[in-house]
């Protein structure tokens, strides 16, 4: 049978890049190729999926996409994780790294090193505005809303905007397999939440990309723009983050308030390095107001909203076991940086940690 594989990729543009894809059609037999059946898993639908080895890798213009100079264009898409894609017959969403014509992993690739081990857990919280004629949905046309603090998982006409987006597009991420876990209505009238979850710096990454893209092609019928900008609208509104939250094994079994802190401090002594791959134009959203601290400033506390590190009361009372939560991701970052980064400075910690104690 004939299906559609929709390639996504990342592009080359900075500080952030653009998701970008397009169709191959590809010869599928579910009963052929039988070295790959036993890896086959199933979709929500019944069917198998083919692995990401059993799909051919693809060219592209890369002059086209700022990754590449025009004497030497062709850069090649290798599949690395394939779902099923719900709004179209037959069909499925390959994610791909991105190679150059020698076979290297491109610069822009941020996925290719990441580590693989799945004691590290990753929670991210997408925060984004639905916009359309340059304005929040909500927003009228000139002037403002009423202030900001009804809208909060607000319900009635008066209080949301967008939801049957966000019901389409939560659908569509259960159907096509993606762990994302929930959603709600945010602080700013036209701004929502979703979040997903996954065990190891790829799987919650991987989800959290292919989330963006079904947003980002749902979002075209209604003509309306996703924006992932971390201050949209200026002035006393609330800006858009991804906050992660994330733990490990030695977090969630053995904890202690001295590892929490231990993990605290390294996150303090980089959080200058942190901050240059945590999104761009971070400094208009963490100002210190609005459930943020200051971008040039850190601190971490038991409940606290407003410091760079949140310590979830549950944790406390776990006797130190449990998760912690990074308030400081922009909602426009690349979560496979944030993964890194984060997965750097705790497994750091942890292994000074265990020298300390054998």
């Amino acid at each position: 049978m004939k299906v559609k594989l929709e390639y996504v990729w990342l592009d080359g543009y900075t500080p952030e890049p653009n998701i970008r894809s397009k169709t191959k059609i590809w010869e599928f037999d579910p009963l052929d190729t039988p070295k790959y059946h036993p890896k086959r898993k199933m979709s929500t639908d019944g069917r198998l999926i083919p692995v990401p080895t059993e799909l051919p890798e693809w060219s592209f213009d890369g002059s086209s996409t700022k990754q590449a100079e025009g004497n030497s264009s062709d850069c090649v898409l290798s599949p690395v994780k394939v779902i099923r894609d719900p709004q179209r017959l037959d069909a499925f969403l390959v994610l791909c790294e991105v190679y150059d014509s020698n076979g290297k992993p491109h610069c822009s690739n941020t996925r290719v090193n990441l580590s693989q081990d799945e004691q590290y857990w990753f929670g991210f919280e997408q925060e984004y505005v639905l916009m359309k004629n340059g304005r929040p949905l909500g927003f009228p046309q000139e002037g403002y809303p009423t202030p900001q603090g009804k809208y909060y998982c607000g319900v009635g006409v008066e209080s949301v905007e967008g939801r049957d987006i966000v019901e389409e597009h939560l659908q569509v991420c259960l159907e096509a397999g993606l762990n994302i876990t929930g959603v709600n209505a945010e602080v700013m009238v036209g701004q929502w939440e979703y979040q997903i979850f996954g065990r190891g710096c790829t799987n919650a990454s991987d989800d959290l990309w292919l989330s963006r893209y079904f947003l980002n092609r749902i979002t075209e019928k209604y003509g309306v723009k996703v924006e992932l900008h971390p201050k949209p609208v200026m002035g006393d509104w609330n800006g858009s983050g991804m906050h992660c939250n994330f733990s490990s094994d030695l977090m969630r079994e053995s904890g202690g308030k001295k590892l929490f802190d231990s993990i605290c401090e390294e996150l303090r002594n980089q959080h200058n390095e942190d901050i240059k791959i945590y999104g761009s134009n971070n400094e208009h959203r963490l100002t210190g107001l609005h459930e943020t601290q200051s971008i040039d400033k850190f601190s971490y506390g038991v409940s606290d909203r407003g410091a760079s590190i949140r310590i979830p009361i549950h944790t406390v009372e776990n006797d130190w076991k449990g998760y912690l939560e990074d308030r400081r991701p922009a909602s426009n970052a690349d979560p496979y940086r944030i993964t890194s980064t984060l997965f750097k400075s705790i497994e750091k910690v942890e292994r000074e940690f265990r020298t300390i104690t054998v």
